[in-house]
């Protein structure tokens, strides 16, 4: 019996420590060593939040550059955080990439089926990937600078521009942010 009541106020501690302190460790932990004091990262156009830089948002408009393609929910939904669970032998799956890689030629007439990169018509694990690799928003210039009336060399610059380099120039790689470079294009038609 004393062995049952000393493990019972283990176990009970030990609910304590991880219901209670871990979480306020973590949470400390956040609000000093990590980015926006563990808060998400908004994204502002005209000192109106447009959105969390850290989830992808569907963007389906040509004046636009496009995220990959999200199973959460209903698209970029965070409460269904999930990828589709099908192998790339999966006729259904097989035939919504195909389908996505129409819709993507249909909107960008200049690309050839191989050049369609393969991140732009396939989800993420977590369907709410916010980067795209700069090859994959390079393709989209010509649609984009076309739908803006737009000079082809200056959106490929703001482009550049938003590149987002390895941390520390050694961990993970270049990326760019959609909804980043979405607003960084429309402070530029708001300037002309």
């Amino acid at each position: 019996m004393k062995t049952l009541f000393k493990s019972l106020k283990i176990t009970l501690a030990f609910c304590v420590f991880f219901s209670v302190f871990y979480i306020l460790i973590l949470w400390i932990f956040a609000q000093v060593a990590g980015p926006n004091k563990g808060n998400a990262e908004v994204a502002t156009l005209d000192g109106k939040v447009v959105g969390a830089a850290n989830v992808g948002q569907m963007f389906t408009k040509d004046i636009y550059f496009w995220g990959r393609p999200s199973h959460a929910g209903d698209g970029y939904d965070a409460t269904s955080s999930s990828g589709s669970n099908k192998g790339p032998t999966n006729e259904e799956y097989l035939s919504e990439v195909e389908a996505r890689i129409d819709t993507f030629l249909v909107h960008h007439p200049y690309l050839q089926r191989k050049d369609v990169p393969a991140e732009m018509v396939t989800a993420s694990a977590s369907g709410l990937d916010p980067d795209i690799t700069p090859a994959s928003a390079y393709v989209q210039v010509k649609r984009v600078a076309q739908a803006r009336g737009m000079d082809e060399a200056k959106v490929k610059s703001i482009v550049d521009e938003t590149i987002q380099k390895p941390l520390l120039g050694l961990f993970g790689t270049e990326k760019v942010n959609v909804l980043k470079l979405n607003i960084a294009l429309e402070e530029i038609d708001n300037i002309k």
